[in-house]
């Protein structure tokens, strides 16, 4: 199994390129595009399924409603609309996973900010750590 990193990151690339072509193109149709190129790339054989980054992606589109109205809650003045591709799937990824997981939110939210330094801007950095904070917070009230 891989690194829970790399199936954050797998995950993100996924629901992005889904993201991106919905609704012509299916989860599972994004699901395997990117693994063909994981084949292509990266692996001389067919890479072993990800089961978390399967989680993960599977989790967020079930809960995608309950997410993007969380998000759009906690991201002042952004509806989930008007983000950035990555960014929205950055977070959508994030909440779901400290939400429905039991994964500790401080260590959701350092993955988070990781993922936004790579494939988004400076300025996604601070967003996403803002918006996933504010979300903790909440989650801790409750």
């Amino acid at each position: 199994m891989p690194a829970r990193h790399q199936s954050r990151r797998r995950a993100l690339q996924i629901l992005y390129q889904w993201d991106m072509r919905q609704p012509l193109l299916s989860l599972e149709d994004a699901t395997r595009a990117y693994y063909a190129t994981l084949y292509s790339d990266d692996y001389e054989e067919r890479p072993p399924w990800d089961e978390f980054m399967d989680q993960l992606t599977h989790g967020a589109l079930k809960h995608l409603e309950e997410l993007d109205a969380l998000l759009d809650r906690h991201s002042q003045n952004w509806r989930v609309a008007r983000m950035s591709y990555v960014d929205r799937n950055i977070l959508r990824l994030a909440a779901y996973e400290m939400i429905h997981t039991d994964t500790p939110a401080p260590v959701v939210i350092d993955e988070a900010i990781e993922l936004a330094r790579r494939f988004s801007s400076d300025e996604s950095v601070g967003f996403v750590n803002g918006v996933l904070d504010a979300l903790r917070r909440q989650l801790n009230q409750k």
